[in-house]
């Protein structure tokens, strides 16, 4: 395989490439969208890192694969190209994300309050994943009224936040770490 070059020098001018050829501004909302989702994925290395539970560690690692597709998906400008097959969605992926779900929340007490982000680094880095995957929902709604993103793309990333905040609750639940409840009564 012939080592391809970091640096193409085709983005200097503030313009970047979709799948497909076309070329828009690097601040266009899908390259906030793609972004966002990549961001993401570098914090679920960083919570991996952090973590020892290798079914989870793999889940996780799988989650970061299916990541690349919802990448993929978002770089793709479909009135030029078709989407890649691994690029497209299935409602099988979204019901895979609510069983691991439900499995980890059978587990864990009732919510009492909101919760405060924090307790262990792991706990908390999934808490940051949380917060960076609503923000990429946000953006890809933001995308979807100017071109087609799939529902099932959409159902995918909001279950996604429901699945790091559980899985939030979860890392400080093995550790013994009690969780923070909000304070309404601080000044």
């Amino acid at each position: 395989m012939k080592k391809s070059f970091v640096y193409t020098r085709t983005g200097d001018k503030g313009t970047t490439s979709l799948i497909g050829g076309t070329r828009v501004p690097k601040y266009d909302i899908r390259l906030e969208a793609y972004g966002t989702i990549d961001e993401l994925n570098a914090h679920i290395g960083l919570l991996i890192s952090a973590m020892e539970n290798s079914s989870d560690i793999k889940f996780l690692r799988g989650i970061q694969n299916k990541l690349f597709d919802v990448g993929s998906h978002l770089a793709t400008d479909q009135s030029k190209t078709t989407l890649h097959r691994t690029s497209v969605m299935s409602e099988d992926e979204v019901e895979e994300l609510e069983q691991r779900i439900d499995e980890m929340d059978e587990n864990l007490p009732g919510l009492k309050s909101f919760i405060l982000p924090g307790g262990t680094s792991a706990s908390s880095v999934a808490h940051i994943c949380r917060t960076i995957c609503r923000r990429g929902e946000r953006r890809i709604l933001e995308l979807s009224e100017k071109t087609e993103i799939s529902s099932e793309l959409i159902a995918y990333v909001n279950r996604l936040s429901d699945f790091f905040f559980v899985l939030s609750r979860k890392l400080n639940l093995e550790t013994g770490q009690a969780e923070i409840y909000w304070n309404t009564n601080c000044k």
